[in-house]
């Protein structure tokens, strides 16, 4: 059984915790961050901590170009890291009670509580230290973006006067964990105390790249029973200071209202000003009753559509709603300049605003819980970066579209060769996303204009990436790294070359649907594509009946990984480098990646087998991988595999499974535990458009249900002894339950298999 470390208690609603977690407060700080879609924060205390902790605020799109930095420079190297950068710290405060400071890390305190509340998004803690019982809870809003709520009450319990001060500060001293030497991404714009208001103002230091500079402008006005008694200012922060008395038997309140604007909004520092203003002068017309309902209000109407409630077991409902309830915190496509961040606003590992999980595995769930304009938007934001993903390819020396592994604006910005230049099948990943939208939504408006512009350059760089072996007669693809990160500079990886003659074979197909002279395909170009689709080389062991993941797999030292010892695990933390790439052990879904994008090509018998052969192997040390082997063993009849594997990735952070999350959180692969339920138990499949369901329960369930958006429709799902199809909204549909013809016209019943 996989260690977990499990510090938060399990509650269908709620993270909470009765203890300041010291030696782990790096990862209760990543399971209690909260977000809004445009800025976000990891859960640190707003009062000083001087114990280990990662304070980290972010804001969405706004980010540095860093400096690449290798020891030996190889061609077509980006040419700088793309960094999700720590932001102005506007949430801090200093709390003194009778003249001493309280340090959460150092103070004696008691009746210490901490909950995240999902359903409403709000963050809270409380404690009672020197005879005063200190409240705190804090929201990002989704009414207004660019606000942040503190709210703060103290109690006096002791029957003790108690003088009580408040320090609330913007900082804008503020560093990356992962940055080189302290080095600073911001320079100061100004700092301002006023009677009412408070400001900093900050910019993104120069870079050599072309890339913009990003302007961030934080202010902070206050209400409640505590009165301004001074305030100051230095070159990198603003202090307003507050004061009270509190007598026996009462309680006063003091909140922090914080407004944060952008160039990405506001061009110059006089419109964020005059933004900034304005913003917070329509919040003041409000009190804290008003904009905490507000923002229950809005996390109500998501979950209203996006819970899915599971029935007789907690830690299962947990999952799931805290995966939904981050993800909707990073991103709910309101902006379609942004994209997922595999990290969101929980930490800075990985960099980059998005990677290839967005199109395969983030798709799908936006496609079934939001507007189909959100997904739409995810297309449209990789089409306006076509032009940097030619000039990727030509980096490379090729014809056509290189998607990035990593980046903010199209253009490639990670610094691992093994990534940067190998790990190309993420560009197929965009073309399958562009089919994935088409065939869900049914809508082929966006495939006939701006997705073939996209596809063809995606189909150009496979035709010159690809070498044909005369000895063998075959189109092959070398030098590559498959989804399993722990080969590189593998020959033929099955999966890289499935995609890319799928890749060509859509293209075509799109094209002569939809011709597009514009686009100056040639018939020697179609002719090429289809040859290739032809002849492209699939590695396969007759013997054993599976896709070989690529050339000399097979010549590994071929052994499961319960031959291993405990202590081996997790590989990236014990073994080398070096050690991990000569072994036979996979980090996730490889060849059962491609299994699962197209699984109407291969029968039961084919999964089975090539299931068989790669899970045991599989050390799931990738956040992606859980789901694809939960969908793929729920259709297989593995049922308790299945579960397993929801286990894991619905908890992966909850339960800390790969002793990562005090780096941030896995966002993007949070998908996987929504996946693993509709795709994977539920079954739900649209292969051709067409819908269908087959339905199983796990063993220590009592029930689940879902809502899915499917083509103008809006469908509740709910499996317990029976399986019930209830159309809520829209015209009746036929679909496919256990393989038996429905037209469902409002509800639909039947026996659970």
């Amino acid at each position: 059984m996989k260690k977990i470390k499990r510090i938060m208690e399990v509650s269908p609603w709620h993270l909470t915790s009765n203890k300041i977690e010291k030696e782990d407060r790096r990862l209760q700080e990543s399971l209690t961050s909260i977000g809004n879609g445009y800025m976000g924060m990891r859960g640190n205390f707003a009062e000083t901590y001087s114990g280990d902790m990662h304070q980290g605020t972010y804001i969405a799109g706004v980010w540095f170009p860093d400096k690449t930095r290798v020891g030996w420079w190889k061609n077509g190297y980006p040419e700088y890291f793309g960094k999700a950068i720590n932001a102005l710290n506007f949430g801090k405060i200093k709390l003194y009670i009778d003249g001493k400071e309280v340090d959460l890390y150092t103070a004696e305190v008691t009746d210490f509580t901490l909950d995240l509340d999902m359903q409403k998004g709000i963050l809270s803690y409380g404690y009672t230290t020197n005879g005063v019982k200190v409240s705190a809870e804090r929201f990002l809003s989704l009414e207004v973006k660019e606000f942040a709520s503190y709210a703060f009450s103290f109690e006096n319990v002791d029957g003790k006067d108690h003088d009580v001060k408040i320090e609330s500060i913007i900082d804008a001293d503020v560093h990356n964990e992962d940055s080189n030497y302290e080095e600073n991404f911001w320079n100061i714009l100004g700092t301002e105390n006023k009677e009412a208001v408070s400001w900093v103002a900050t910019e993104t230091k120069e870079n050599p790249f072309g890339v913009e500079q990003f302007t961030v402008l934080a202010s902070q006005q206050h209400v409640g029973d505590f009165e301004k008694s001074g305030h100051s200012k230095d070159e990198t922060s603003v202090t307003d200071i507050f004061e009270t008395v509190i007598v026996p038997d009462q309680t006063k309140y003091f909140e922090k209202r914080v407004i944060v604007t952008t160039s990405r909004d506001y061009a110059t520092l006089d419109e964020n000003h005059a933004a900034n203003k304005e913003i917070a002068k329509n919040i003041a017309t409000k009190n804290y009753a008003d904009l905490y309902n507000g923002q229950v209000a809005e996390w109500a109407k998501r979950w209203d559509l996006a819970d899915v409630v599971i029935s007789g077991n907690d830690e299962a409902q947990q999952g799931i709603r805290f995966n939904l309830f981050q993800l909707f915190s990073t991103y709910y496509g309101e902006d379609d300049r942004l994209n997922i961040g595999p990290k969101g606003f929980t930490g800075e590992k990985y960099g980059g605003a998005t990677y290839w999980d967005t199109e395969a595995y983030a798709i799908p769930l936006y496609l079934a819980l939001t507007d189909e304009s959100v997904s739409l938007n995810l297309l449209k934001y990789r089409r306006r970066q076509l032009e940097e993903a030619k000039h990727n390819a030509r980096q490379q020396g090729l014809k056509g579209a290189l998607y990035p592994m990593v980046t903010f604006n199209g253009i490639e910005c990670h610094n691992e060769w093994e990534i940067t230049f190998e790990e190309i099948h993420r560009n197929g990943s965009m073309a399958y996303a562009i089919y994935n939208y088409t065939n869900y939504t049914g809508n082929e408006e966006y495939l006939a204009h701006e997705g073939l512009e996209v596809l063809v350059e995606i189909a150009r760089f496979w035709a010159d990436r690809v070498h044909y072996s005369k000895r063998n007669e075959k189109y092959m693809i070398h030098g590559v790294t498959g989804p399993n990160e722990y080969e590189n500079n593998i020959n033929n990886n099955w999966y890289t070359n499935k995609l890319a003659a799928w890749v060509l074979e859509y293209t075509a197909e799109s094209l002569a649907k939809y011709p597009r002279p514009d686009l100056e395909v040639s018939q020697e170009e179609l002719t090429k594509w289809a040859d290739i689709v032809e002849k492209m080389y699939y590695p396969y062991d007759a013997e054993l009946d599976v896709f070989v993941q690529h050339d000399g797999f097979l010549d590994k030292d071929i052994r499961p990984v319960s031959a291993l010892d405990k202590s081996d695990l997790p590989l990236n933390q014990n073994w080398s480098w070096d050690k991990i790439l000569r072994s036979p052990f996979i980090k996730q879904a490889d060849v059962l990646q491609g299994i699962y994008f197209f699984g109407n090509q291969y029968s039961i018998d084919q999964k089975q087998k090539n299931f068989d052969f790669y899970e045991p192997m599989t050390v799931h040390e990738s956040s992606l991988s859980p789901s694809i082997h939960s969908i793929l063993a729920a259709e297989l009849g593995m049922d308790e595999k299945a579960v397993e594997m929801y286990q894991r990735t619905a908890r992966l952070d909850l339960d800390n499974y790969n002793n990562d999350t005090e780096d941030g959180l896995h966002i993007t692969s949070m998908t996987g535990s929504w996946l693993a339920i509709v795709q994977g138990f539920a079954q739900m499949k649209t292969w051709d458009g067409k819908l269908s369901f087959a339905p199983f329960l796990p063993s220590d369930w009592s029930g689940y249900a879902f809502h899915i958006t499917y083509r103008g429709r809006l469908i509740k799902v709910d499996v317990a002894e029976n399986v019930s199809l209830s159309l809520l909204e829209g015209d009746a549909i036929d679909l496919e339950v256990y393989g038996e013809k429905v037209n469902l016209v409002d509800e639909y019943t039947t026996k659970l298999k």
